[in-house]
């Protein structure tokens, strides 16, 4: 097939496992003999002057890549205006795309292509599949109550209800999905996020080169990602003067970026950790895994989580997981069989998982061996490019069709009795 794949971020553009999800499944679909051509951008802030439209074939894929309309805006202050700008670009090399290579079904990323999606998927005459790998209102709690909250609330609906096909990567948001946007449970199809098993393991110098830069010989606990809110990363640092109370010396190393860093800091401060806590920000593709595999317990707090591909890192790097039931997580995670569990927000059961794994560490690496294994069965890539695969084949092309306007509630969107 002759797949149109339409993403905000796309490797070396990396801000979350979206970019990770779409690179993964481009070349997996590739290496299957499809056509595949990714329209994706430059990184933020550049301009068409200095970074023109690139065309280039990366591991089998084609990488279109555009840079946003020369406004003066910013994704962090301007984020609709900046998304509108950004897909103004991608409609104009669509266009041009269109003009020599015909797709045959257009699968649109998240959000923020949209627009462009659903203009080039018309403009080709085929069918337009949608992948919703989160939601405004998860992303606050179920509220949506401020005008930007609502504007990406309705772009949402609007790829909800024009996709002729919808994935979702977990259970959980698939649920989440049909209740927001008005669509059938049973018309959502659920493919999970997946994993590369090979190459997460590094020698045994560059884990005690971690080990020693993080320390030594104490318990050490790891959280990467995003640094947001929704993330939790504020009850893990909760958690942490009790855990060094029951494990003296127990450092956490918190490894990524995000708006939530300086509270996090001063979080820290005034709990007295901060000297515990290693705020590293991004680190490279061999530093993290290195540190994943010195690593005594790598800790997801999240309050939500359309699924964890964190977890599934994780998992592939051997380490101990302790985790949060939120959203994906819980199908991820299985309590006491590939990790430990426990309640989004509840720091009391956080301090026990966590004590739990650093008082057995046999049982943990028991746990660590099954999620490993669990891998090549449920989350391995060649089976989510076949099952994708299925969806684009069901697709048939809607075109253009009025729709009601969205809803946008007052109050906990997820209280269904509000």
């Amino acid at each position: 097939m002759r797949v149109l794949m339409m993403s905000w971020e796309y490797p070396p553009v990396v801000v979350g496992g979206l970019s990770r999800h779409v690179h993964a499944l481009a070349r997996h679909l590739a290496a299957d003999g499809h056509d595949v051509v990714v329209l994706c951008r430059h990184v933020a802030g550049t301009d068409g002057q200095t970074h023109p439209t690139t065309d280039r074939v990366v591991d089998g894929v084609r990488v279109i890549r555009v840079a946003e309309d020369p406004m003066h805006v910013t994704f962090e202050r301007d984020l609709v205006a900046w998304t509108l700008a950004m897909g103004h670009a991608m409609v104009r090399a669509g266009t041009e795309l269109l003009r020599q290579w015909q797709p045959d079904v257009v699968h649109a990323h998240d959000w923020l292509v949209t627009h462009p999606a659903i203009a080039l998927a018309e403009a080709a005459g085929v069918p337009l599949v949608g992948t919703v790998h989160a939601t405004e209102a998860g992303r606050h709690s179920g509220w949506l109550s401020h005008p930007l909250n609502q504007q990406v609330h309705s772009v949402e609906w609007w790829l909800a209800q024009r996709a002729d096909e919808l994935i979702t990567c977990s259970v959980a948001m698939r649920a989440e999905v049909a209740h927001l946007f008005d669509v059938e449970a049973a018309d959502i199809h659920v493919i999970h996020n997946g994993i590369e098993e090979r190459g997460w393991r590094v020698s045994d110098a560059e884990i005690a080169r971690a080990r020693q830069r993080h320390g030594a010989d104490a318990p050490l606990l790891l959280y990467f990602g995003r640094l947001e809110y929704e993330k939790g990363v504020q009850d893990l640092l909760a958690a942490l003067p009790r855990i060094r109370q029951e494990h003296p010396g127990t450092r956490l190393v918190v490894a990524g970026k995000g708006r939530h860093l300086d509270p996090l800091i001063e979080q820290a401060r005034k709990l007295r950790i901060r000297r515990a806590v290693d705020f590293t920000g991004h680190l490279s593709d061999r530093d993290l895994r290195a540190v994943l595999s010195a690593a005594d317990a790598v800790v997801l707090p999240s309050r939500y989580e359309p699924f964890g591909i964190v977890a599934l890192e994780a998992a592939a790097a051997k380490a101990p997981l302790v985790a949060s039931t939120a959203g994906g997580l819980g199908e991820v995670v299985l309590d006491g069989e590939t990790g430990l569990a426990f309640a989004p927000g509840d720091v009391d059961a956080l301090v026990t998982a966590v004590g739990t794994v650093l008082d057995d560490r046999d049982a943990a690496a028991r746990r660590a061996e099954a999620a490993a294994a669990r891998l090549a069965g449920s989350f391995n890539w060649t089976t989510i490019a076949d099952e994708t695969v299925e969806v684009y084949r069901r697709a048939r092309p809607s075109g253009p069709r009025s729709m009601a306007r969205p809803k946008i509630p007052t109050g906990n969107v997820f209280d269904i009795d509000a």
